[in-house]
This record gives structure tokens, sequence and C-alpha cells, in this order.
């Protein structure tokens, strides 16, 4: 291995340590944490959550599409069934 990829290595895994040993470690968990709480009373939902939630109203609505259009069918048929007794 190359002494200089070695050193500088060895300096980012001190820097880590430092920043995870750091005050501003604890500041981001806090932050993360008051974060979290704030999200879950405001009721949001996921990414995931809420592709689901489209792709479920694409369907309903495609039925609704297929169901008007039986209806209009069986409003024709009974027109006619209607006239036909006239």
């Amino acid at each position: 291995m190359n002494p200089k990829n070695a050193w500088f290595e060895e300096f980012q895994k001190n820097v880590s340590d430092l920043i995870a040993r750091s005050p501003a470690a604890d500041i981001e968990r806090n932050v993360k944490g008051f974060m979290g709480q704030a999200f879950n009373k405001m009721d949001l939902i996921t990414r995931d959550e809420f592709d689901i939630q489209v792709d479920m109203l694409k369907r309903v609505q495609e039925r609704a599409a297929i169901l008007e259009a039986q209806v209009q069918q069986l409003e024709q048929r009974m027109t006619l069934l209607e006239d036909a007794k006239v």
C-alpha cells in the first residue's frame, strides 16, 4: 500500500473519530430526534406509502370508468327495450 494513502486513511479515521466524540455528534442526534418527533406529529407518510396510494387511486379510477361504461350500456339496452314495448 502506498504510504501516502495509508497516511490519508489514518487521517480520515482520526477526523471521523474526533467528530463522533465531539458535541457536534450529540447535537446531530438531538436534532434528528427532535425532527423525527415533529414529523410524527405532522402525520406525514413515506414516499412508498404515497406511491401505493397513487397506484390504488389509478386502479379505482380505471374500475370506475369501466363501471360507468357498463351502466351506459345497460341504460341504452333499457331504453331500447322500453321503446320496443311501445
